[in-house]
């Protein structure tokens, strides 16, 4: 869920065949327009979103076709570009495999992707040898070509994870098998450097590493206990925080004060099914949390954001596709108002 320069919030979810979005009729709701659809043209198989510094989302998929001879699918990224709130998506405009047989492509893992501070998208992925590839656009919109960060090391697994620093330093994590490696580009054409100092022991499960940003110096991570399922919040020079919470699929993560408090707030998918809030004081691990579960069973992992008004707003699909949300109450503390559905 993002929220662009007027205000307006819109959801985006992945189906079968398509990107679907929902948006905001004006800021702070409570409806929303949608679904919205943009076939993909085959099958997605994963699909991310980031948004530049102008508002500007991105999409971008793991996409599987057919092949015309009947072999191996086709399998490629593709990347749409919504320019403001509301408005269509353009059409999927394809970012080819860095693999010449549709084999290899079939092993590429799902896409992380990020915009630098010139709007330039960033693809980071697990490639067929599970080393780490990516690719970059430059200030003029063109993409270099495929690059590989060093391979020495444990191979990766399944999914890279990017983040974008407000200095303009690009770190990439990518969990192996029970460890994190850590890999870090200056600039839009930096080398992809390994930082062996900021990695860690732990077994992360795949495609569940998030972040924040939670004071000037520190960002925090979390990610899933590839045993477990509960979560766990580490940043570097400290130990990873059992913050409980089992269930499946990444956190959603949202620092905002609540009543006057610096608070970091998570939303996930509860054992149950069903979206699970929790929230603690930042960086503060060892003052404990308490995951809330809410509403009905959902589709994926929900998201979380603040609304034009400043709420507490949690997104989740339901088992039958449709918008849910919650927004926060005008009370104190972080109660919700009921579930609705905004959108039809």
């Amino acid at each position: 869920m993002l929220r662009g320069k007027d205000g307006r919030l819109s959801a985006y979810a992945q189906v079968d065949d398509a990107a679907v979005w929902w948006t905001e009729t004006v800021a702070g709701g409570p409806y929303f327009t949608g679904p919205q659809r943009l076939p993909a043209g085959g099958t997605a198989i994963s699909m991310t979103t980031a948004q530049s510094a102008e508002g500007y989302a991105h999409l971008v998929a793991l996409r599987r076709r057919p092949a015309p001879d009947d072999g191996d699918p086709l399998i490629d990224l593709v990347h749409a570009i919504q320019y403001q709130s509301g408005r269509p998506l353009r059409t999927w405009q394809s970012i080819p495999s860095p693999y010449r047989t549709r084999a290899k492509s079939a092993k590429m893992g799902v896409p992380a992707v990020l915009l630098d501070g010139h709007g330039g998208l960033h693809v980071y992925l697990q490639n067929a040898e599970g080393r780490l590839s990516f690719r970059r656009q430059t200030p003029k919109g063109r993409f270099n070509d495929w690059e590989r960060a060093s391979v020495e090391g444990t191979p990766i697994k399944a999914e890279a994870y990017a983040v974008l620093g407000d200095d303009g330093v690009i770190d990439v994590l990518g969990p192996a098998a029970g460890r994190v490696l850590h890999w870090r580009l200056r600039g839009h054409e930096g080398e992809a450097e390994r930082v062996s100092e900021l990695e860690l022991d732990a077994a992360v499960a795949p495609g569940t590493l998030s972040s924040e940003r939670t004071s000037p110096s520190h960002r925090t991570y979390f990610w899933r206990d590839a045993g477990s399922a509960g979560v766990r919040a580490w940043r570097p020079g400290s130990d990873p925080a059992d913050l409980g919470g089992p269930g499946s699929g990444p956190v959603s993560v949202l620092r905002t004060p609540v009543d006057g408090v610096d608070c970091t707030i998570l939303a996930g998918r509860g054992q149950d099914g069903r979206p699970a809030l929790a929230a603690y004081p930042t960086e503060d691990e060892e003052a404990g949390l308490t995951w809330v579960p809410s509403g009905e069973p959902c589709r994926g992992a929900p998201a979380l954001a603040l609304d034009g008004a400043g709420r507490v707003t949690l997104a989740a699909i339901g088992a039958d596709g449709s918008l849910r949300i919650a927004r926060q109450k005008a009370e104190t503390g972080l109660a919700l108002e009921a579930w609705t559905r905004p959108a039809g």
